[in-house]
């Protein structure tokens, strides 16, 4: 096995900047996967970004860091471009690479931190548009098994926020590379209102690099730079309750947030229970809910897991206590 491990801090590995110390290696080649039938043994974390996990200071987990690079084309067909990139690129990287090459499609997904090889992980989506509705496949290595597979959407488990990869837990998928399957046809996604009310997308035809810069306009409007200010962007899922529970919470707050589900459900904005909940700028020591969007947790400095963990607790509890919903953290833990 290449790959070595040693005792290091992973401090400036994860976006909250949370103290942490762990055996550490870094995957920067494919030909050392094979190699990793060892792991199978000992617990281990496949760390991308660190954008959206909560680090215990002392883990028992080792960590695998994925730093596999490179974007291709996969297979060009009549409607679509399939491309491909290793884990280990910057989604956003990825996402204005592939604009400046003229495959459009993932813009909505502009700016959220993280790797590629996470953005399945956690079905990330943003302003209107899901990951697994632009995937065409992804390229896992099974360490459980020691064998790759190819798995298309329908076998990831996809749900909100959610995905077999992450249910699975620690140490059993190394996600090598992702397949995409961007439209040759593009037209623009501005569900969302935020998106679809922003002033440079007011009439005429839209462009993907138009759509694209207005969500980078509202993302920065919005959420704080972790370079600047550490957090993990949206720290609670935006909860699904079903629609008589919906009804029941629009008859005490008329002004609640809602929107309906295909399957009949009601999802809410959690940022608005939370503000409502009067969590939104307020502090709990080193930690706090953003003054600007009460849904992102952010360290103003010092802070650690147990504070994390703290302020989790006390937001979930006084949103329970006003509306009845329960809030589920959206980071992963690393312990």
């Amino acid at each position: 096995m290449s790959v070595a491990f040693t005792d290091q801090s992973l401090q400036r590995c994860n976006t909250l900047g949370l103290p942490a110390r762990a055996q550490v290696a870094m995957l920067d080649d494919e030909a050392d996967i094979p190699g990793l039938a060892s792991l199978q043994d000992a617990p281990v974390f496949i760390l991308g970004g660190g954008s959206n996990v909560v680090m215990q200071p002392q883990p028992r987990h080792r960590v695998l860091r994925v730093a596999l690079q490179g974007i291709r084309v996969w297979q060009e067909t009549a409607d679509h471009w399939i491309i491909e990139a290793a884990a280990g690129e910057s989604w956003h990287g990825f996402v204005t690479h592939c604009l400046d090459q003229g495959w459009a499609g993932l813009e909505n997904l502009a700016l959220i931190p993280g790797t590629v090889g996470a953005a399945p992980v956690q079905n990330i989506g943003a302003y209107g548009l899901e990951l697994d509705q632009r995937l065409h496949s992804v390229v896992a290595w099974d360490l459980r098994q020691g064998r790759e597979r190819t798995l298309p959407p329908a076998d990831c488990g996809f749900a909100y926020r959610d995905s077999m990869f992450k249910r699975d837990g620690a140490g059993r998928w190394l996600i090598v590379r992702v397949r995409f399957a961007l439209p040759k046809a593009w037209t623009p996604r501005l569900d969302y209102p935020d998106l679809r009310d922003h002033a440079s997308l007011q009439g005429g035809t839209l462009t993907p690099r138009q759509v694209y810069e207005a969500v980078c306009d509202i993302r920065r409007r919005k959420l704080p730079d972790p370079a600047v200010l550490g957090n993990a962007g949206s720290f609670f899922k935006n909860p699904v309750i079903d629609a008589a529970q919906a009804d029941a919470l629009r008859q005490r707050f008329p002004d609640l947030r809602t929107y309906s589900q295909t399957d009949g459900r009601v999802k809410l904005a959690a940022g608005w229970l939370i503000e409502q909940a009067g969590w939104k700028g307020r502090r709990l020591g080193p930690v706090g809910m953003h003054e600007r969007q009460a849904l992102v947790l952010v360290n103003h400095g010092g802070a650690q897991a147990a504070d994390v963990q703290a302020l989790a607790q006390a937001v979930r509890q006084a949103v329970r206590d006003r509306f009845g919903v329960d809030l589920e953290q959206e980071p992963v833990v690393l312990d």
